[in-house]
């Protein structure tokens, strides 16, 4: 199924969060910071960039270390993480990367004459006097930058502003220079943190993190991280440093408020925060956006899903699916790996993962990987305990008649397959326990047409899922 665009859309051993997608010279290059399989805490390894031909969203091509935590200053050890990055053209054509690292609430610059290349540091945002943006007595810590070059300003957006703390006061964005990174316009707050959100049209959906700014036609789009962590937002405005009004949700990597397929406040994932943007490729939109998987907050893979636009400009929150970069539903034959699951959940309602890992490894089910971080090992589902569902999203079917399953695991018991969540099932394949990955099939017909898949098991132990197939 190689030519077919997925979710995720990188393999499934990559784990590449906070992705701000851009097309330069017909390629979409995402640039984002880098976790790893089973990681401890976030953002632990160097940044990478992957890329893929506009035209084929199924063709992505790892593009190399960009830059390396070790060339942040004074971290010779590793011991700063990179945090999450955006780029921009400059006015000179070359190529900015803007971050923040895990040791220092200040914006460092780095540059690089091509979109993939090896970046290298040229400084920190600062004011004209040199003071750097941040360490200036009543400066809000920065972090999270996201940038949006025009001629010769580029404005700059930073902020994290969690819950009660009356400390910071939103997101805010910084006026540079054709340099890149002195300040000509001071920075202004363009999205209330949550103590000060009143009256503002944000409630319940205050800024948090993840601040990335789109153009589309003469509207500025600020789509960011709200307050609940899981989805991400966006506002609107005609102008780049004010009046940008709250609009709505674009996704969730729980599926909130999604009633198309369930009750809206039904969370169909194990969510937890949430970073990306919107991209227009080939005439067609999509927000990137990233899922949490080994049972941690810290193991995050890069996802995407098409969106529309009315025509008052808004943006109506799209579903979570196993297509996402395709243009329609998957291929209804063949055999797909269990990673590409886009709901996944038990009959214990969960809206986030374990920020630990510890509890949601015993409990829930969850997405991982054997080997080591940067082992080319297939993902797959572990931990499928009685009632753990898996999701599929979409399939256009014709005459499947036969369902395969690859499992292993200390289990006995029957996968029950459905086309809705909570429908009837169509059939059942039973299971037993063994060591080592397994086949089992059932004459099972799925109805012809565009279908979901979700495989419920039901029964002893704990099983985990490879593959299925539809023949």
């Amino acid at each position: 199924m190689k030519k077919q665009g997925l979710n995720p859309y990188l393999p499934s051993w990559e784990y590449i969060p906070d992705g701000e997608p851009y097309v330069f010279n017909n390629r979409v290059y995402v640039y984002g910071s880098h976790d790893r399989a089973n990681g401890y805490v976030y953002c632990l390894n160097d940044y990478v960039c992957w890329s893929a031909p506009a035209e084929d969203l199924s063709d992505w091509r790892y593009e190399g270390v960009t830059y390396k935590k070790t060339d942040v200053k004074d971290n010779e050890d590793g011991n700063s993480c990179l945090y999450a990055p955006d780029v921009t053209i400059g006015p000179d054509g070359r190529y900015y990367l803007f971050y923040v690292d895990s040791m220092r609430s200040i914006v460092s610059v780095t540059v690089c004459d091509t979109p993939a290349g090896k970046y290298e540091f040229c400084g920190y945002v600062h004011y004209s006097d040199g003071t750097i943006l941040g360490e200036r007595e009543g400066d809000e810590p920065q972090f999270d930058p996201g940038v949006l070059t025009e001629g010769d300003r580029t404005y700059l957006y930073t902020g994290f502003c969690a819950r009660g703390d009356k400390s910071r006061h939103g997101a805010m964005v910084t006026v540079l220079g054709p340099d890149m990174l002195t300040i000509i316009e001071e920075p202004v707050f363009v999205a209330p943190s949550q103590p000060y959100s009143k009256g503002s049209g944000y409630e319940g959906h205050e800024f948090f993190e993840a601040p990335s700014i789109r153009k589309r036609g003469d509207i500025y789009y600020f789509v960011y991280s709200s307050i609940v962590m899981h989805e991400l937002c966006y506002a609107t405005s005609k102008h780049p440093t004010k009046g940008f009004e709250y609009k709505g949700v674009i996704v969730s990597n729980c599926d909130l408020g999604i009633d198309t397929y369930k009750p809206a406040e039904m969370p169909l994932y194990y969510g937890a925060n949430n970073h990306g943007s919107i991209v227009e490729i080939c005439g067609k939109w999509y927000i990137f956006y990233h899922r949490h998987t080994n049972g941690t907050n810290f193991s995050r893979q890069g996802c995407m899903e098409q969106i529309e636009f009315l025509e008052d400009g808004t943006i109506p929150q799209v579903e979570l699916t196993s297509c996402g970069g395709n243009g329609g539903p998957l291929k209804g034959y063949g055999e797909y790996p269990a990673y590409l699951a886009c709901n996944l959940f038990c009959k214990e309602e969960s809206m986030y993962t374990d920020f630990t890992g510890s509890w949601m490894n015993n409990q829930f089910p969850k997405i991982t990987q054997d080997g080591r971080d940067g082992d080319e090992e297939i993902g797959y589902i572990a931990n499928m305990k009685a009632s753990a569902t898996a999701g599929f999203k979409y399939f256009d079917c014709k005459g499947a008649k036969i369902v395969k399953i690859r499992v292993r695991g200390y289990c006995s018991g029957d996968f029950e397959i459905k086309t809705t969540w909570n429908g009837p099932a169509l059939g059942k394949i039973t299971v037993g326990f063994s060591n080592v990955w397994k086949d089992y099939s059932s004459d099972i017909v799925i109805p012809d047409g565009i279908q979901a898949l979700y495989f419920t098991y039901i029964g002893n132990g704990s099983a985990s899922l490879a593959s299925f197939t539809l023949e």
